[in-house]
């Protein structure tokens, strides 16, 4: 049997007992540590606590075993219990259904453990979860490549009065161009994009358009640790969110669209009075 069980947002105490006790029946247990990251996850003891709370010595796969080396994964769980941590839940990431279709072709049994993730948590910064649109991504820009597809997403939601939720870039144990070049592979330090940082790629993208979909005057939501003890959510424009500083990773922005009486009203708890 193949477990592939949500850790939710926050720390190791966010697992539900349903796959608590997953994870307790598992001979063996890998953690995804690539697609995003409990609050703890910086830490020098967020694996130790993880695993003195579980019982269990977790293995942590990065984007490499997953996407490479999956078949090794299932192939431990045609003959016993293995379990796959994810942070957040199960289907947060396309690499985990591309894992329960690959352990179904397999003839492997797979049981999912759902959790809380982002795409619900949002909902506490008070905008209504039915009213947004299509979720973008936002990489990192390189000298060479800057890419904007995601603009058109925003634009759409924007002329349907839609909220648009921002996932920011995490690049962890990513090759550098050079060592792709040699053929032995280094790794870029991990890295963890900022609102700041998307903010200032949205604007520049902006200014090459005929019809800006925004301006910096439009209104937005920045949370940080979203699920943490210590989460920060400011409501603001944009111009008044590249101003202040989040603190740690992980970060996410939300673009507002038309708003209702009761979303402003909790919009104002969090309101930036700068």
């Amino acid at each position: 049997m193949l477990y592939i069980i949500g850790l939710g947002l926050g720390d190791e105490q966010d697992i539900t007992l349903k796959g608590l006790e997953a994870v307790k029946k598992c001979n063996k247990v890998y953690m995804e540590a690539y697609t995003s990251l409990l609050s703890f996850g910086l830490s020098t003891n967020g694996i130790s606590n993880l695993e003195k709370l579980y019982g269990k010595t977790i293995i942590l796969a990065d984007r490499e075993m997953v996407e490479e080396k999956a078949h090794e994964i299932l192939s431990e769980a045609r003959e016993s219990h293995v379990a796959f941590l994810v942070v957040g839940d199960p289907f947060g990431a396309t690499t985990h259904t591309d894992l329960v279709v690959r352990a179904k072709k397999m003839a492997i049994d797979v049981k999912i453990v759902h959790n809380a993730s982002v795409m619900n948590a949002i909902g506490i910064c008070g905008l209504q979860l039915y009213r947004y649109g299509e979720t973008v991504s936002i990489p990192f820009f390189t000298e060479t490549w800057r890419p904007d597809s995601f603009y058109e997403k925003i634009q759409r939601n924007r002329m349907m009065g839609l909220h648009t939720l921002c996932l920011l870039d995490i690049r962890v144990k990513e090759p550098t161009l050079e060592s792709l070049c040699r053929g032995r592979k280094t790794y870029e330090p991990p890295r963890y994009m900022t609102i700041n940082t998307a903010i200032e790629q949205l604007l520049e993208i902006v200014q090459a358009r005929e019809e800006s979909a925004y301006n910096e005057d439009t209104e937005c939501v920045g949370l940080a640790r979203l699920g943490s003890e210590d989460q920060m959510i400011v409501a603001g424009t944009m111009k008044q969110l590249q101003l202040i500083d989040f603190g740690a990773p992980l970060h996410c922005l939300v673009i507002t669209g038309k708003t209702h009486p009761v979303e402003e009203e909790m919009l104002d708890f969090y309101r930036c009075r700068t």
